[in-house]
């Protein structure tokens, strides 16, 4: 497996956490299937070792790790529209005449129809992992939408799967902004080279720094003025590197030498042994992350009522 790049967070209850026992089986009913002949698009789950391969979850620990995927047929607009013109064209040059609206429609209905079964097909998938102990489903994607079409497709295969976006009792934005300006942050926590600042007033200025000192008058002169902190590179641990979003989503991820140095004295390099490595240490690596988000921010775990 690879290391996940980017993460976006829901939380679920305990109650939840144990009416996963039997996700493997329910899975099953949902794997992916190729597009048919006049589909656009089919939705479903693949192995974590590949598409070909039978298992749909792999469990290590109190982590479960799965591939929601999309498969969609690749018909460009433009591909349509030629078509479609060429037969307009055809109808006015044999028939004198201009095609009406429902004419028109029809027709375009008769290309996608014959176009469709000869269209190429091509697969996403968005990562994701389970921790039943602690009630974070984490996803390796920085786009929310992405992340709630494979949090809608968990619900579809479940019956239901009532996870949240993150809450926090503490804002983000105000909790980053005040880390900036007095430059005390929580322990294990170092500050990074980026940084993104926005006056919270519509339409105000934005001010994106990379590859600089966080810790220089000049950013602070930007935060005296009133600016506030929307994103914010950061260091956990001398492990791992972050930029963290006022969304609490965590982009360009980085486990850094001291993480890929474990793995490689672990020397597991079959297929399944290598996935238990890898997965066995990052989620123990964003598990300590994952808990002092939660300590830093205040981010409630859903109750079974």
């Amino acid at each position: 497996m690879t290391w996940f790049r980017n993460l976006t967070l829901f939380r679920f209850s305990e109650k939840t956490a144990k009416s996963l026992k039997s996700l493997e089986d329910k899975l099953d009913k949902h794997r992916l299937r190729q597009p048919g002949p006049i589909e656009l698009a089919t939705h479903g789950f693949i192995s974590p070792f590949g598409r070909d391969r039978e298992v749909l979850t792999h469990r290590v620990g109190d982590f479960v790790l799965l591939n929601a995927a999309t498969e969609v047929r690749l018909l460009p607009n433009s591909v349509v529209n030629d078509e479609l013109s060429a037969r307009l064209m055809k109808i006015a040059e044999k028939e004198g005449r201009k095609v009406g609206s429902k004419e028109r429609k029809r027709l375009k209905d008769e290309v996608l129809t014959e176009l469709l079964p000869r269209a190429f097909t091509k697969m996403s998938r968005t990562a994701c992992y389970l921790s039943l102990k602690s009630g974070f489903a984490v996803l390796d994607t920085a786009s929310r939408k992405s992340a709630e079409e494979a949090i809608s497709q968990l619900r579809q295969a479940l019956g239901t799967f009532p996870a949240v976006p993150m809450a926090p009792a503490d804002s983000p934005r105000r909790v980053m902004t005040d880390w900036l300006i007095h430059g005390k942050l929580p322990a294990g926590l170092v500050l990074g080279d980026e940084c993104e600042l926005r006056d919270p007033a519509e339409s105000g200025a934005i001010v994106r720094c990379r590859r600089q000192d966080l810790e220089t008058d000049e950013v602070r002169e930007h935060l005296k003025s009133g600016k506030q902190v929307f994103a914010l590179g950061l260091t956990f641990e001398d492990r791992i590197s972050f930029t963290l979003g006022e969304d609490l989503a965590v982009r360009k991820l980085r486990f850094l030498d001291v993480v890929q140095d474990e793995l490689e004295a672990s020397g597991r390099d079959a297929e399944a042994g290598d996935l238990d490595a890898t997965f066995a240490l990052m989620t123990m690596e964003l598990e300590r992350l994952l808990q002092k988000l939660d300590e830093w921010f205040g981010l409630p775990r859903p109750d079974d009522k």
